[in-house]
This record gives structure tokens, sequence and C-alpha cells, in this order.
């Protein structure tokens, strides 16, 4: 952590502290704990993710911005997985998911080096080499690769993709488009074949609901995510800064909940009056800590790195 900070103080952002307690679960697919406030009189939740106040910082004029926070999740446990765990997570304006890439790449690299005096770490027996650049895969040609199948030959033909679903044996919902299913695909299929640092980018506009399009293909978006030993380390995008297609990807996330996702994001209106005043071009990043941590001390398990990992009481 003293890295991280150390490395993002030198290239002039600024740390920041956001709420905790929020009135509107958002920034995240995730379940989260709910709370009550008894003066207010209103139900509270607890922080899934800090990304959409650092966001609007970025609208307020400030350019360069990182919390390094408590976040909390109501969802399983194990290995991987607390119900509150550490994030970084990063903004700049005037830049975009290649830029973040870069940040990401060198970011790990700076903490494998510190913490381990190596760009190469011993994890469960299996070497990882952090030296840069990382390897840069698309999500479709990754699938090409594993599965042999083009998304991009059908996109946005959902029909097409349940037919490769179920000649993948793979169990999809009703409400599951095409983009839906190629992240499945990916997950099921790919992920973990992932050892050595690979940056997987260009996702589907489904999974991906605060995330910029990519301007020559409308179905896919600017995000990277990260993967270390088959598992994903961090979250990356082009921002969106449009308030009429976010608040159109925000009426589709309510649909998805009213259809039983608890997952799903809520209608953030501070969020969108911020957009509306206007959010300059902005990349954005998240990490998961206690995974870098695992990973850098040889720790099988989440609850190695923390000092109180949550556990059900005897009684």
């Amino acid at each position: 952590m003293k890295t991280i900070r150390n490395f993002l103080d030198k290239k002039d952002y600024v740390e920041v502290e956001t709420p905790v307690l929020n009135t509107i679960p958002g920034g995240a697919a995730a379940r989260p704990f709910v709370t009550h406030h008894n003066t207010l009189d209103i139900d509270m939740y607890l922080r899934i993710a800090t990304e959409l106040h650092l966001k609007r910082l970025i609208v307020g004029g400030m350019e360069r911005v990182y919390e390094i926070g408590r976040i909390f999740r109501n969802e399983g446990m194990d290995v991987k997985h607390n119900p509150e765990f550490t994030t970084i997570e990063l903004y700049e304006a005037y830049t975009d998911y290649n830029g973040m890439m870069e940040i990401t790449e060198n970011m790990v690299n700076a903490c494998a080096k510190n913490a381990c005096g190596s760009e190469k770490v011993t994890y469960q027996d299996q070497e990882i080499d952090f030296s840069v650049p990382f390897k840069r895969l698309s999500m479709n040609d990754a699938i090409k690769e594993f599965t042999g199948i083009d998304f991009l030959s059908f996109k946005g033909d959902t029909e097409k993709a349940k037919e490769v679903a179920k000649e993948l044996h793979l169990e999809t919902k009703e409400t599951d488009k095409w983009g839906d299913i190629m992240s499945l695909t990916f997950e099921e299929n790919v992920e973990d074949k992932l050892i050595q640092p690979t940056f997987i980018y260009d996702y589907p506009v489904e999974v991906s609901p605060l995330t910029k399009r990519k301007k020559d293909c409308p179905e896919i978006v600017e995000r990277f995510e990260l993967f270390v030993n088959h598992c994903e380390l961090a979250n990356a995008y082009t921002e969106l800064n449009d308030p009429i297609d976010q608040r159109a990807r925000f009426m589709h996330q309510m649909e998805l909940r009213a259809a039983g996702d608890e997952e799903a994001n809520m209608i953030d209106e501070d969020f969108l009056t911020a957009l509306e005043y206007g959010m300059p071009p902005t990349g954005g990043m998240g990490m998961g800590i206690d995974r870098l941590v695992m990973l850098l001390t040889d720790s099988a398990s989440i609850r190695d790195v923390l000092l109180f990992p949550t556990m059900k009481p005897k009684d």
C-alpha cells in the first residue's frame, strides 16, 4: 500500500475519502449490506465500490484522484472472497483505458519489486513474471483462441449466441443477450487458462454499464480486466461520460433488477446530474489489494492476508 501511494503521489494524484454509507449501492455488480439511519429514517447501503463518488470529483475539477478503502459485498465467501476487502480505485481526466493499462502494469511491477525484490514471483509453485509490458488480448480473440468461436462475426445476434451457449453446455438466463453470453463463454472457457499477467480488453456493453462504447463497434466497450493465475486482479474503463447513454444503461440495469438480479445497478440520479454538467474524457481503474498481497506473499487464501477475516461465530 505504501508503494501504491508513493507511485500515485509522484504522478500528482490526490488521495481522497468518499462516503462508506450510500443511499444507493452503485459502481459495481454486487449485492450490498443494508443498514438503517434512524434520524433520517432511511435505509442506507455499505458501499460496494468507490467509483461513482470518485468520478463526481473528476466532474468537480479534481483531475487525478484515488482512494484506498474498504469495500463491502454481501455475497459468497471462498479463498478469493471476503465480505469486506480493500481496493484501490483511481481516476484520471484526459486519458482512457490504454493509459490505465500502462499505469496498472507499472504499479503492479513496482509492488512486486518492492515487496519481493524481483519481478518474478513464485505463487503456489508457479512462477509469475510481472515484468512489463503485460500480455494484451481482446476478449473476442481470447475466446477464439480457446474455443474457435468468433463472437464478433455475429455481433448483436442473441439467438445465435444462445445456440453457441447450448453447444458449449453453458447455463444461460432468459434475460441474457449476445454480450452476456460472450462474457459467460470467456468466464467458463478462458479465465482459468490465464496464468501470467494478461490484460483482457474490449468487453461487451451488456456487462459494462459504466463504460464508453468503442466508436467503430457500439456493441463493445473500452474496458479491460487484468488476470493473474486465473484470477481477476484489476478492472478498468474508458469512463462513460454521456449522460443520455448512461441513463439508458441504468434503466436496463433496473429491468434486470425487476427480473430478479439483485446485483444489477440502481439509478444514481446525483451521478447522472454530475454527468449532465460534464465529465471530461476519463480513464479509471480498480484493483483488489488483498488479492495482490496474496500473489506477492504466496498465500493460497484471502484469509491468510487479512488480520481479521470474517468468520462464523462458534455459537
